[in-house]
């Protein structure tokens, strides 16, 4: 996590300075924006498993164990550096935009989390890519079962390619309309967590419903419909 804020922060820094924008108010509201989203994905993850953590709450302060959850963490990050920007009058929708690229590599690299902490993982596969997981971290369920499929490899992968799409493809595309690209961010980066949370055996739930297929789906929708609203206004603009 240490070494995704880090490359995601330099990389937001050299963006800045190629859009000729003041690097240092960026960094600052990056800084309150890592730290919302910090406390934002702890929040939002023991929310959908407040019945374990209301009898041991001792255990909500215990990171290390692994439970956060991204898009509690995207919350809370727009929230508090949202609100910083906002109360300091910067561009936020064009800091959005140069977050964009930076959240998806970190997410790349964070994803390896789960791989050292033994979680996060799908249902159990013959794949030639199959991962072992020990018998204590496997679910009650699948108790004798061995192998399973590596979904943190998988998003990991998926989000190389979001962030190698949004900087070769997307980036210069959606330069004239500020927050497109971190919609496109968001649109893409939902699509395939939609598909690698159907494999999770521990998706957070609410009762039938996997909660980060549903937000999934929202994202996809707010891309498909924001992109291309905001470069048609961009686009409006530019001829009126």
């Amino acid at each position: 996590m240490a070494s995704a804020m880090a490359l995601g922060l330099v990389l937001a820094h050299r963006e800045a300075i190629r859009r000729r924008i003041d690097p240092e108010p960026l960094l600052k509201t990056s800084e309150l924006a890592l730290l919302g989203g910090l406390v934002g994905a702890r929040l939002y993850y023991v929310l959908f498993n407040l019945d374990y953590y209301a009898r041991v709450p001792a255990k909500i302060f215990a990171v290390w164990e692994g439970g956060l959850a991204i898009h509690g963490g995207v919350i809370g990050g727009l929230l508090v550096g949202g609100a910083y920007a906002w109360s300091r009058r910067l561009p936020m929708l064009q800091y959005l935009d140069i977050a964009a690229p930076s959240l998806a590599i970190g997410q790349a690299i964070g994803r390896w989390g789960n791989f050292f902490n033994e979680e996060a993982f799908g249902t159990p596969t013959d794949l030639p890519w199959k991962l072992y997981i020990p018998p204590a971290n496997r679910p009650v369920e699948y108790a004798q079962i061995e192998f399973f499929h590596p979904t943190f490899l998988y998003e990991s992968l998926w989000d190389v390619a979001v962030f190698l799409l949004l900087v070769w493809v997307f980036r210069d595309r959606c330069a004239r309309a500020p927050g497109a690209l971190f919609l496109a961010y968001l649109g893409l980066y939902s699509l395939g967590r939609f598909f690698t949370e159907a494999l999770r055996t521990d998706a957070l739930m609410l009762g039938s419903l996997r909660i980060a297929q549903f937000v999934s789906v929202l994202g996809v929708a707010a891309a498909l419909i924001g992109v291309p609203m905001l470069l048609r206004r961009a686009r409006d603009r530019a001829l009126g």
